[in-house]
């Protein structure tokens, strides 16, 4: 006889394929998904609305630190922290030429996208105007697409932003909407959504995620996910984090490979089309997890050093990727 979790996952299944958007509580039914069998057939389930509804075309994207340290937030998972001594570096806006120069060799190896990075609660100023300078060099060469992730700005940075030819923006809501004051008290989710809001009025696609594995339930991870679907993203990263000393964060245990593939596939039912990356953490993930997680969710990733921990090269995705049977 066929379970209750077979039957949920199913019809859930069955909606999606249907092109149906599925209501909060049985996106919130399917964490509650615990059995041996159960797992398996979510997993099998994500991985089918992943060849029916996901491109297949997977979607390399590169960043680059462009400024870091001394951040004045009090996120608990951050190296960046000036409220934590993580011993991270602390630079001012990367120079054109080494900018340029990263740019330049990861679209050499067919990478779609670079974004520039910056520490802090936003980049303003003279930093803005260095940042928007150099994304006006690289658009011009016309050999790869920006992207950044600047912090919280305000209409007039973004407009000055895209005025530069960067038509994408990054900002993560990083976790569930309940879980979300208890990791950062100088910022609010709802100043990421102002941000998010501008940044869409002006034009720009969205990319915005966050990170599993900060302590947060399986139900909170689909919190995200569902939270994520007012913003409509054209992508979403997926950070796993990667406990670092000296932030309050580093004795976190590591979340196992099991739930990574679960949030992946939980993801996967709540926005059955967009492009679904990895980002940070992934290095410390088995290959066939990877794998299992390209099969069922994952067709896009951020490839190279990612800001305060190592990345995986490029030619390792691609191996993997293909195996996957991406194009």
């Amino acid at each position: 006889m066929e379970s209750d979790e077979l039957r949920l996952i199913a019809d859930a299944l069955g909606r999606v394929m249907r092109d149906e958007e599925l209501p909060e509580d049985m996106l919130y039914a399917l964490t509650d998904v615990d059995t041996p069998e159960g797992k398996e057939a979510l997993l099998d389930a994500a991985a089918e609305i992943t060849r029916q509804k996901a491109s297949k075309t997977f979607d390399y994207c590169s960043i680059i630190n462009a400024r870091s340290g001394r951040c004045p937030e009090n996120c608990r998972w951050c190296a960046q922290s000036a409220h934590f001594s993580t011993g991270c570096g602390v630079t001012d806006v990367v120079s054109d030429e080494e900018a340029l120069e990263v740019s330049r060799y990861n679209a050499d190896r067919g990478v779609g996208r670079f974004s520039l990075v910056t520490s802090g609660r936003a980049t303003r100023g003279k930093d803005l105007e260095d940042v928007c300078r150099v994304c006006g060099e690289i658009n011009r060469e016309g050999r790869i697409g920006t992207c950044a992730s600047l912090g919280l700005l305000d209409a007039g940075a973004l407009q000055r932003l895209w005025d530069s030819g960067v038509h994408r923006y990054h900002c993560n809501l990083e976790t569930a909407p309940s879980f979300f004051p208890s990791l950062c008290s100088t910022h609010t989710q709802a100043d990421k959504l102002a941000t998010i809001e501008a940044a869409r009025k002006i034009g720009f696609e969205v990319c915005s995620g966050g990170i599993i594995g900060m302590g947060e339930t399986r139900r909170q991870r689909m919190e995200l996910a569902i939270a994520l679907r007012a913003i409509r993203p054209a992508s979403i990263p997926l950070n796993i984090l990667i406990p670092i000393p000296g932030t309050p964060l580093e004795h976190t245990p590591l979340i196992s490979e099991e739930e990574v593939l679960l949030a992946v596939a939980y993801f996967r039912f709540a926005h059955p089309a967009v492009q679904l990356r990895f980002a940070g953490g992934r290095a410390r993930l088995s290959r066939a997890t990877v794998l299992r997680a390209m099969r069922s969710g994952i067709n896009g990733a951020i490839v190279g050093d990612l800001l305060t921990t190592l990345g995986s090269t490029i030619a390792q995705d691609k191996e993997l990727v293909k195996e996957a049977g991406y194009e």
